[in-house]
């Protein structure tokens, strides 16, 4: 009887993988999928689960810089707008969401990545997040999420999801079937809401990207606003301005490029830096040299937030080699009075969404930098954190996750990263089967630098879900004068070093190296406890 059970529950093993690989074996081959629907007759309700959405345009669009598809706008209740296309003549059986940035609040429209022949077309959806922005910067305005907690909580956990169980019903209904492979892709925010969907909605997509995630997040917020401030003198003006930014980067430049033992104008672990700025340092009112007061602020950007009592508000500050990205995020280009990002965000959440609807609420010119004032931030703050270590059942789902961060980001400090993911790794000694971090050396916020300036790694993510084929390395692209610049990222804690022979701007002449020095990467600070308050999730 045991043997006859044994054997039973084998062939059901063999049926339900035999199962699973005829439905992946079209989009694994490349083969197209027509649609079995008329474009425009998508327009129309499609009930989801807890909700509905509505499909109310889909025009076709013939071949032009795209490939041809249906273009489907729509929207999930309350308010999430989506945007959909759907390939007529390309697509293979996957769907790719991407995130969006900032507070979101603008409909970006998503674009077709570029998988290869081998993969084919690629449906791609993208959202809102439940809100429309308003003024200069529309991805910067809290003022929608005000008095609304709809609207909060589409931003904060819901509106990526239904977007995702919209967007597959309305595939299903174009082409026959759902989707056989979905993945996820964002950075910044977007990148936050890629690890909010692997912990709190683990069975959405097969694989996610999250590059620069902002999942502290309101933690984060705490730290844009004492970016802002602490670059403010009592004048109202900055005081570390924009035109000292080179005479800083070319300091730390000449200090540490060559430690990672290549002069290549880049820094690789921007942690074995240790520049001061010292040597620039002069008694007068600045010019080619700083003020005592500069050297003070450019001390405390590199060491992160703490109050009072020394207590870390933040796992991480600047970086050292990020300097040439502070223009417009933490001191103005031009106008000395400008709002510059950080403010811009930190004053939007703190006076529209940082607190309870009908709470007191704070602003960048009255918020503390206490203990006290980051725990009563967390109040609200816990519903759009995407902290928790407890991704255990997308990974016993087979979600594939790929982290990472670019070493100069001025905007999200990358060793907050590396905290979440050493505090993974202590959770699931076998993380780096499912999970792993991509440091990419010089590269801004989600893209942009002096050399390294892009950084994708859909290709490799696709790889991995359907082929079992983990990344061992991805290829980012840059300039670096005259010359395009490929280098690969390694793994972390794995960089990249020369081989010593033929040009250093051809990632086929590096080959992967251990650090320096053992890494230790979890930071002790006051936010710690947020890794246990997963915060909620939508139907």
């Amino acid at each position: 009887m045991e043997a006859r059970v044994i054997r039973w529950g084998v062939l059901v093993g063999m049926v339900v993988a035999l199962v699973a690989a005829l439905a992946a074996a079209p989009a694994e081959q490349g083969a197209t999928i027509r649609p079995e629907a008329e474009c425009a007759d998508l327009v129309g309700d499609f009930e989801i689960p807890g909700t509905r959405a509505h499909v109310t345009q889909a025009e076709p669009v013939a071949r032009g810089h795209e490939a041809a598809h249906c273009a489907v706008l729509g929207y999930v209740e309350p308010e999430v707008r989506f945007q959909l296309k759907l390939p007529t003549t390309t697509y293979t059986g996957r769907y790719l969401q991407y995130g969006c940035g900032g507070f979101c609040g603008e409909l970006v429209p998503p674009s077709f990545p570029d998988c290869g022949p081998d993969i084919g077309g690629v449906a791609v959806a993208s959202t809102d997040d439940g809100h429309v922005g308003r003024g200069a910067v529309r991805s910067a305005d809290g003022r929608p999420a005000a008095a609304n907690q709809a609207a909060r909580d589409d931003f904060a956990f819901r509106a990526p999801h239904v977007v995702s169980m919209a967007a597959k019903r309305v595939i299903e209904d174009f082409y026959g079937d759902p989707p056989a492979f979905s993945y996820f892709a964002g950075c910044s925010n977007g990148g936050r809401e890629g690890l909010l969907l692997a912990q709190r909605y683990p069975h959405d997509f097969d694989g996610v990207i999250a590059g620069a995630p902002a999942n502290y997040q309101s933690p984060l917020v705490l730290y844009q606003a004492w970016l802002a401030r602490t670059n403010t003198g009592a004048d109202g003006l900055p005081v570390l301005t924009a035109d000292l930014l080179p005479l800083l980067h070319d300091a730390v430049m000449r200090h540490c490029d060559r430690v990672d033992g290549l002069v290549d104008g880049q820094i690789d672990d921007p942690r074995r830096c240790d520049y001061d700025p010292a040597p620039l340092g002069c008694a007068g009112d600045g010019g080619k040299c700083l003020t005592p007061r500069q050297l003070a602020v450019v001390r405390e950007l590199y060491a992160g937030p703490k109050d009072a009592d020394g207590r870390r508000l933040y796992p991480a500050g600047q970086e050292r080699g990020s300097e040439l990205a502070w223009e417009d995020w933490i001191t103005p280009t031009t106008d000395a009075r400008a709002a510059t990002f950080s403010a811009l965000l930190a004053d939007n959440f703190l006076q529209h969404m940082g607190f309870p609807v009908g709470s007191p609420a704070s602003s960048l010119a009255d918020v503390e930098f206490t203990a006290e004032q980051l725990a009563l931030l967390n109040v609200e703050g816990v519903r759009g954190n995407a902290m928790s270590l407890d991704l255990d059942e997308f990974r016993d789902a087979g979600g594939k996750l790929i982290l990472w961060h670019g070493w100069s980001d001025q905007g999200v400090p990358p060793r907050a990263l590396l905290d979440y993911y050493e505090r993974l790794t202590r959770r699931d000694g076998d993380l780096r089967s499912w999970a792993r971090v991509f440091m990419v050396p010089g590269l801004y916020h989600c893209g942009g630098g002096a050399t390294l300036t892009s950084f994708d790694p859909v290709r490799e993510l696709l790889a991995w879900v359907e082929r079992g084929v983990a990344p061992d390395r991805v290829v980012a692209a840059g300039r670096a004068g005259d010359a395009v610049r490929t280098r690969p990222v390694f793994p972390y804690p794995l960089t990249a070093r020369y081989d010593g022979t033929g040009s250093i701007d051809d990632a086929a002449n590096f080959v992967a190296a251990p650090p320096a020095e053992p890494t230790r990467d979890a930071v002790d600070w006051v936010g710690s406890y947020l890794h246990e308050k997963p915060g909620p999730a939508a139907p």
